[in-house]
C-alpha cells in the first residue's frame, strides 16, 4: 500500500495547482447552483405540498452537490487511463511492478479530492451566507452529520469503481467517449433531479440501484430527506455496490489484460 499512498498523494499535490481551472469551475457551478434553485422556486411557489421535499431541504441539497461535484460526477475524470488503453500505452503500465487497477483507482480518487479541496469552501461559504430561501441550512444533528461524512467517501468510492468498469470497457469499444455509461449515471443518481422526484414506481427500483449509492445519499442524508435508520441502511447499500463494482471492476480488467495486444514499437 506504501506505492499506491504515495501515488496519491504525488497526484494530489499536482492537482493543487490547477487553480486557474478551479475559479473557472467555481464560476460555472455557482452558475448551474442558482439556475437550478431559481428554477425550482418558480415550482414550488405554485404548490409546495405538491413536491416530496422541503424546498430548504432541496437547497442545501443543490449547494452540496455543488460544493463536491468532483467528488461525485461519473464525468471528466478517467480520460488518462482511456487514453492509455486506446493510444497503446497500456503496455508501459504492464512493465510497472504495480496493479494496474489499484493504480488508475488511487489516482482518480486523487484527482477528485485534490479538485473538491480547491473548490468546495468558496461554495460552501457563499451558501451559508446567502438570504432566505437560498441559505443552506446546516444538517438536523450530530449524527446525521456524522453519517453524511461516512456516506461521502464511500459515495466517491462507489463512483469511481464505476467510472473504472466504463474506462476498461475501452478495450473493447475503443471509443473515448462512453457517453451513455456517463448520461445513465448521473440522471439515476439523482445529479439532475433528485430521486425523490422520480414517479413512484420508477423511484423504488432507482433507490436499488448502485447508483443511488453514489451523490444521492449523501446528498439527501444531509439535506435530512433520508435520517435515522434509514441512513445507515443508505450507507450499508453504499459498502455493498462498492465492493460489487470492485470485484466486477477487478475481475474485468484481469480478462481484458488476457486479451492485449500493443501493436508497433
Amino acid at each position: 500500500m506504501r506505492a499506491y499512498i504515495a501515488l496519491f498523494r504525488v497526484r494530489f499535490i499536482n492537482g493543487l495547482q490547477y487553480r486557474a481551472a478551479a475559479l473557472a469551475g467555481l464560476s460555472t457551478q455557482f452558475a448551474w447552483g442558482f439556475m437550478e434553485i431559481l428554477a425550482f422556486a418558480a415550482f414550488y411557489r405554485a404548490d409546495p405540498s405538491a413536491f416530496p421535499m422541503e424546498f430548504s431541504h432541496l437547497v442545501s441539497y443543490i449547494w452540496i452537490q455543488q460544493a463536491f461535484l468532483a467528488l461525485f460526477m461519473p464525468w471528466g475524470l478517467g480520460g488518462g487511463a482511456v487514453e492509455t488503453i486506446v493510444s497503446g500505452n497500456i503496455s508501459y503500465d504492464l512493465a510497472r511492478p504495480m496493479d494496474i487497477y489499484n493504480r488508475w483507482f488511487f489516482e482518480t480518487i486523487a484527482d477528485r479530492a485534490s479538485r473538491a479541496a480547491l473548490r468546495c469552501a468558496p461554495i460552501l461559504i457563499v451558501a451559508f451566507i446567502l438570504p432566505q430561501p437560498f441559505r443552506m441550512t446546516l444538517p438536523g444533528g450530530l449524527f446525521q452529520f456524522a453519517m453524511f461524512a461516512v456516506s461521502v467517501p464511500m459515495a466517491m468510492l462507489t463512483v469511481t469503481a464505476y467510472c473504472l468498469i466504463d474506462s476498461i470497457s475501452t478495450f473493447y469499444t475503443l471509443s473515448r467517449y462512453n457517453t451513455i455509461f456517463v448520461i445513465l449515471a448521473d440522471f439515476l443518481a439523482g445529479g439532475y433531479v433528485p430521486i425523490p422526484f422520480f414517479p413512484e414506481p420508477f423511484r423504488k427500483v432507482a433507490e436499488l440501484l448502485p447508483f443511488a449509492a453514489m451523490q444521492n445519499m449523501p446528498l439527501r442524508i444531509y439535506s435530512g430527506d433520508i435520517a435515522g435508520i434509514d441512513a445507515a441502511r443508505g450507507i450499508g447499500l453504499q459498502l455493498f455496490w462498492f465492493a460489487a463494482m470492485l470485484a466486477f471492476g477487478k475481475l474485468l480488467m484481469r480478462r481484458s489484460l488476457r486479451r492485449v495486444i500493443a501493436q508497433g514499437g
